[in-house]
């Protein structure tokens, strides 16, 4: 209980509003683009469009959202945290109030085209995956999540021997056959792979950032000169640790940096002048995080 109540009060008022902005994204994305011409979106979202489809209008695509989502939010309240459930059933029902607003109160014909893209099925695969990715991207970035799927995936991949991001995958390729199945043609799901293709990227330039930093380790034997020339070069701080080479039994050592892609050639000519024999790999890091204490 006392933990429930501290990750209580971590929950901020920012957040929500981030996450309000995020559902109607994704209620924009998917309504405006997807549902008029009949393309399905990945996970949960992607089920609920094809349900009701199938089923009684009443049964609405806000519906099967609230219905299929909340229950595998709050089934994966141990391992996710309560934080994150309410975060993560707040932003559907917000994706949900968006989806019956476009669709039945404002005055926008989403029942045959896209309003914005017309007939065209790549268009409408595009720009509804981006735009829904970006919904969902905000998501996640602020500490919910926009489709219960990724719950089952947390809960069941291990137990399964696989990992999240296969077992998310392989749901959809079952989902998108399923698709293919119930409506007598294969065009709509082959197009909806390209809405799920559009999404995924979107979502990591949105929670990982579109300018990821480089992360570099110099191996040489001049590590106080390659140190003081990046850091008047860079203004920026690094980490030394000893190393020895296994060939040449020679005492090394490694020079760990990150710097931004703009500053990578320009490190490398800094080094090589240094050290003509420094050894240099360079990785590519989503995030940066540091603590200054003061």
């Amino acid at each position: 209980m006392n933990k429930w109540k501290k990750q209580l009060s971590k929950l901020k008022l920012f957040n929500f509003a981030a996450l309000t902005i995020a559902g109607m994204i994704n209620a924009f994305g998917v309504t405006i683009f997807l549902m008029p011409v009949k393309l399905y979106d990945s996970g949960i979202s992607g089920t609920s469009m094809l349900l009701s489809q199938l089923t009684p209008d009443w049964l609405s695509l806000p519906v099967f959202l609230i219905l299929l989502n909340i229950p595998l939010f709050l089934y994966g309240l141990k391992k996710q945290g309560i934080a994150f459930s309410i975060y993560a059933i707040y932003v559907v029902a917000i994706y949900s109030l968006g989806a019956w607003l476009i669709t039945d109160v404002l005055p926008v014909d989403v029942t045959m085209i896209s309003p914005l893209a017309g007939s065209d099925l790549l268009l409408c695969a595009l720009f509804g995956g981006m735009i829904s990715g970006v919904g969902s991207g905000l998501a996640i970035r602020y500490g919910g999540a926009m489709d219960g799927v990724e719950v089952l995936a947390i809960i069941f991949a291990k137990r399964l021997g696989m990992t999240v991001g296969t077992f998310v995958m392989l749901y959809n390729v079952v989902l998108y056959i399923c698709c293919g199945i119930a409506i007598h043609s294969w065009i709509l799901p082959l197009y909806s792979i390209v809405t799920y293709a559009a999404a995924l990227k979107t979502i990591d330039f949105v929670v990982e950032g579109i300018d990821r930093s480089k992360a570099a380790f110099i191996v040489t034997t001049k590590p106080d000169l390659v140190c003081e020339s990046l850091s008047e070069e860079f203004s920026c701080g690094m980490t030394i640790m000893g190393a020895k080479g296994y060939y040449s039994d020679e005492e090394k050592t490694v020079v760990y940096i990150v710097i931004n892609r703009f500053q990578v050639g320009r490190m490398k000519e800094i080094t090589h002048d240094i050290d003509k024999k420094a050894y240099i790999t360079i990785s590519e890091i989503a995030d940066v995080y540091s603590y200054n204490q003061k």
